[in-house]
């Protein structure tokens, strides 16, 4: 270390663990990354994402300055106050001219890792007064939203596995030795994962790929891509056949139990087993295993949430968690309290969850949580008709890669739109269409606090540290780009920033029925730090920003706790253990008995070196595992003829598109693999590492019509696909 260089504590940004780091700078560049070994959470655990903090933060291909389109349709670059002088002037008259439903908001993953990303959208939303909002949720984790909602009345109560004390883990769908877990916020999970197995745990895993996870199992069934429900739910009515079902303390907050085991008669296991590929004295075993451990938890993830059923397998998770009494107890799974969540609010009935309170206007697809499937963007955009979409905010987001049918978004993107605004601090697939982009700073230079996934921690705990280094001069910090973005879409440009902040301040306040007289009293540098000790002051904990600060490497909140019945916000103040949309939705599942797979059927992977499409142009996390391969079963693939290596074209209702053969026994027989997040080689982009490996998009397979009914959540897995040697 020379003699300028300092050390400096920042949480990890780049995925969900949420992990400490030490990061060493010299002068206001981060030259080195390592896990910080004093932080309460993540003792000193870190990945090779958190590594290449330093790469990630200095990538030269990174946007500075905004850019604007010309008359010439080129984009160049502008002053900051010319950017929101061009937003001023276009969104609010297109408002005017067509009402506020003319404009689309898509908000991308990497909003959650961010303060500003997290604080902002939902006062945007209110300016603009649009219904058409788009989400990665509906790439991804809505099903588990939607299914939390209808059970326990809250859309964000989500149980998550106590790690650290279950006796019987079993993941379906879910690689957190690779992903690193998700709505499950926790560092080092291999190491928490070894330690159930070194206390004389079980780790069962549900899975048709052979992943990293699954080779640490005690129990590994190569299930049928797609038929995570109907196990699901052979195992649950094992458990109320066998008469192993036994809530315990949760009887007494349960309704529809009798119903349920009425809804479940069909799904024995011996119906289910063909669909499912899964011999029915597995699934037996299965449940009697969780029955018989002294805690258990079930746990599901990505690989669940996007199939045809991902709303239905969601919540039987939580009912085996529930019929096992394992549902809100110490070693099974347990809802966060969060140092900036609600406080506690006494028990009983609440205003309960609904679904479909409004449809998109072309295929009148129902809203969930607010919003709408953004595989129905495309059409949103170039279907003619009264309230289409004319203008677009898209905070870092691309979705021309991450939803399905780039192509057909692409160029609605391109020829569909009057106006076009892209936070994003590069210039991708998606924002190279935008007329103007507002690129935030490297993470180095932002404060950082985990406002969502601390409500998704195996341990309750709050962190929260300042900007590494100073902001570069030119640059704007990501809070002032998105207040002064509102203040230009409201009809308020030219109001100084701060004014958000207040607003958001006097509206927690009044929220809270607090009076306003402690705002006087907040302290902080920033308007979102004095956001932020607003909320630890008015959280269940009653902290300060002050505390944190004093605090560098955390504050530990202590093991999770029961919260049963105070989460609950249904109608009836109980949990609604067959809502009625379930019930509705049963029969189709109950069809998908008689169904047999295509041949040959598509699935996706995660990867450790990677977050989706974001994190591509680190040269650092390029090339080892982090490949764009198709993961073929060598039976497969001397079927088809394609040798390791080879081209292969793979084929299904939304195109074509080619990729390497990998051939491996990793994947089952009759499924194949692609990985999320690729298709770089689209003109106009300014990411040099992510262009010279681009990969091929496998969501351009998808023509984006075949969604979970309940949850508008794109179906990515067990597409049916065509495979042949690439000619």
């Amino acid at each position: 270390m020379s003699h300028d260089s300092r050390t400096a504590p920042r949480i990890c940004p780049l995925c969900e663990a949420t992990c400490g780091l030490t990061l060493t700078i010299e002068g206001t560049t981060v030259t080195g990354a390592r896990g910080d070994r004093d932080d309460i959470f993540s003792r000193g655990f870190i990945c090779p994402k958190g590594a290449s903090f330093g790469g990630l933060d200095a990538d030269p291909d990174r946007l500075r300055v905004p850019l604007v389109r010309g008359e010439d349709g080129e984009l160049r670059e502008a002053a900051w106050d010319e950017a929101f002088d061009v937003i001023a002037a276009r969104i609010p008259d297109l408002v005017k001219a067509h009402g506020p439903q003319a404009v689309g908001v898509v908000l991308g993953n990497p909003n959650v890792h961010t303060m500003a990303g997290f604080l902002y959208p939902p006062l945007l939303l209110g300016a603009l007064r649009t219904r058409n909002v788009f989400t990665a949720s509906t790439l991804d984790q809505m099903p588990k939203h939607v299914s939390s909602g209808l059970l326990f009345g809250d859309a964000h109560a989500i149980p998550v596995p106590d790690l650290d004390r279950t006796g019987h883990l079993l993941l379906i769908g879910a690689n957190p030795l690779e992903s690193n877990g998700s709505l499950c916020t926790a560092p080092d999970f291999p190491g928490r994962l070894k330690a159930l197995r070194r206390r004389g745990g079980t780790l069962t895993v549900i899975d048709p790929r052979r992943t990293r996870t699954a080779r640490l199992a005690d129990r590994h069934v190569a299930i049928r891509p797609g038929a995570d429900a109907l196990l699901l739910a052979a195992v649950a009515h094992t458990l109320i056949d066998e008469k192993l079902a036994d809530p315990g303390p949760l009887a007494e907050h349960l309704d529809g139990l009798d119903e349920l085991a009425a809804a479940l008669a069909d799904f024995t296991p011996d119906a289910v087993a063909a669909a499912c590929d899964v011999d029915a004295d597995t699934i037996t075993a299965i449940a009697r295993e969780l029955a018989a451990a002294p805690t258990a938890a079930v746990y599901g993830r990505i690989g669940s949430c996007t199939v045809e059923h991902g709303t239905l397998a969601s919540w039987l998770v939580d009912v085996l968690n529930i019929l096992t009494g394992n549902l809100d107890r110490p070693g099974g799974a347990l809802f966060p309290l969060s140092a900036t969540a609600r406080a506690p609010r006494a028990a009983g009935p609440g205003k309960g969850f609904a679904l479909g309170r409004w449809t998109s206007r072309v295929s009148g697809h129902p809203e969930a949580k607010g919003e709408l499937p953004i595989a129905a963007l495309a059409e949103e955009i170039d279907t003619p008709g009264e309230d289409r979409i004319r203008a677009l905010v898209v905070i870092a987001a691309n979705p021309v890669l991450s939803a399905p049918d780039g192509d057909r978004l692409d160029a609605a993107l391109a020829d569909g739109l009057d106006f076009m605004v892209s936070v994003d601090p590069y210039l991708n697939e998606t924002s190279r269409r935008a007329d103007v982009v507002l690129p935030p700073p490297p993470p180095s230079q932002s404060a950082h606090f985990d406002f969502a996934f601390n409500n998704f921690a195996v341990h309750n705990q709050v962190r929260y540290t300042r900007a590494a280094v100073p902001l570069e001069d030119g640059r704007m910090d990501e809070s002032e780009i998105h207040a002064r973005l509102i203040l230009a879409v409201s009809g308020m440009h030219g109001a100084p920033p701060s004014a958000v902040d207040d607003l958001a301040v006097d509206t927690a306040l009044t929220r809270a029925g607090a009076p306003k007289e402690p705002a006087a009293e907040l302290t902080g540098e920033s308007g979102p730090e004095r956001r932020l000790d607003l909320l630890l002051r008015l959280g269940p904990y009653g902290l300060t920003l002050q505390q944190l600060l004093a605090n560098p490497h955390g504050i530990d909140l202590g093991p999770l706790k029961p919260r049963l019945p105070e989460v609950l916000r249904t109608r009836s103040g109980r949990v609604e253990l067959l809502p009625e949309a379930i019930a509705a939705d049963l029969p189709r599942l109950r069809r998908a008995l008689g169904d047999r797979p295509a041949p040959l059927v598509l699935v996706g992977r995660r990867h450790l070196r990677s977050n989706n499409s974001w994190m591509h142009n680190v040269g650092s996390l390029t090339g080892g595992s982090n490949v764009c391969t198709l993961q073929i079963h060598p039976d497969d693939a001397a079927r088809l003829g394609l040798a390791d290596g080879d081209t292969a074209r793979i084929e299904s209702s939304g195109g074509g598109i080619e990729a390497p053969a990998e051939i491996t026994d990793t994947v089952r027989s009759g499924v194949v693999s692609l990985p999320h997040g690729w298709g770089h080689g689209r003109p106009g982009t300014r990411m040099a590492v992510a262009a010279a490996h681009p990969g091929a998009n496998v969501n351009q397979l998808l023509d984006g019509t075949l969604l979970d009914p309940l949850s508008g959540t794109a179906v990515l897995n067990a597409i049916p696909v065509s495979v042949t040697p690439a000619q």
